[in-house]
């Protein structure tokens, strides 16, 4: 008997581990849902759900957004970083994770999630109106020397990563002149530059393609390590000597104690998402480059922003 309770306990045991890992390869077994810091229809809410439609295609599960606004993205981000690390729960991360934290506006920084994919690393760029005078970043900067605080430039409200694009600039160049804030953010900026009652804003150019295109508007520069293809005829602040790179990004994340292997799952299924053809024509068509950085570079990303805009946010006058 007591041989055959042994055998019993022993076949018992079998069949729970064989479970546990049948469990951990079938993984993931039900739908996920990616939480979206951003109201419905911004940038941030279109590229994760255009996202989803494509990783849809490398996995059977389904995969689904809701939208958790407020308080500049915090509202959302801390959701997600308290949620059960069954990597079940994801969350696009925004830059605002590198940023509000040193302006004591966040709980959490980016040592609460991993980072899977940044499907946007946009740049932030230098506009100006179609017959502005200024047709160059050096004319721009000449300009705001010989008149400092005199000139007007819009952003997307103060702290955020545009107003901290400005900041940069300033800092720099060694130049001055007069932030306006638009605490609605990036779109009336734009219309006011259109309108003629700024003269430049700093925005990603994603923000005024359209018009940029129409000739509504001139990009002067963006502030990226290289050129665009979708601006190839715009230099970087870099190659004009000034090597300082300011980029809003959308990271892909999950709780940082989510298992490696369900990271490395999670990993494959989104950045074969980032690398479809199909998702990179429908980013290309809201004038966005696709950001394709491997899982190592997005960290990296994410750790030397935070480190960075730790440093120029002590250059804002709140």
């Amino acid at each position: 008997m007591k041989a055959k309770n042994i055998l019993t306990a022993l076949f018992s045991t079998g069949c729970l581990l064989m479970s546990g890992i049948s469990m951990a390869a079938s993984f993931p077994a039900k739908d996920m849902t990616i939480i979206v810091p951003k109201s419905p229809g911004g940038g941030t809410d279109i590229t994760t759900r255009g996202l989803i439609e494509y990783a849809k295609h490398y996995t059977d599960k389904n995969i689904i957004a809701v939208n958790k606004p407020g308080a500049g993205g915090v509202t959302g981000m801390a959701q997600a970083a308290a949620a059960r690390p069954d990597g079940y729960t994801m969350v696009m991360t925004t830059v605002e994770l590198d940023i509000l934290p040193h302006l004591n506006r966040s709980p959490i920084d980016y040592k609460a999630f991993k980072f899977i994919v940044a499907p946007i690393s946009e740049p932030a760029g230098l506009i100006v109106p179609k017959d502005s005078p200024f047709n160059s970043v050096n004319d721009f900067v000449a300009y705001a020397k010989s008149h400092p605080g005199k000139l007007r430039v819009g952003n997307s409200g103060v702290g955020s990563i545009w107003h901290l694009a400005s900041v940069a600039i300033k800092q720099n160049y060694g130049i001055d002149y007069i932030d306006v804030p638009y605490s609605g953010g990036s779109a009336p900026a734009v219309a006011a530059l259109v309108g003629k009652h700024l003269d430049a804003i700093t925005v990603g150019p994603g923000n005024a393609s359209s018009q940029i295109a129409s000739g509504e508007l001139k990009l002067l520069g963006i502030m990226s390590d290289k050129r665009s293809p979708l601006f190839p005829d715009v230099p970087t602040f870099k190659e004009l000597g000034h090597e300082f790179v300011v980029r809003a990004w959308a990271a892909l994340a999950v709780p940082s104690k989510v298992s490696e292997s369900r990271f490395k799952t999670l990993s494959g299924i989104f950045t074969k998402a980032v690398n479809d053809p199909g998702f990179v024509k429908f980013m290309n068509n809201q004038g966005i480059e696709v950001n394709k950085m491997t899982v190592k570079q997005v960290n990296q990303m994410v750790r030397e922003d935070n480190d960075y805009y730790k440093k120029l946010v002590k250059k804002i006058k709140l």
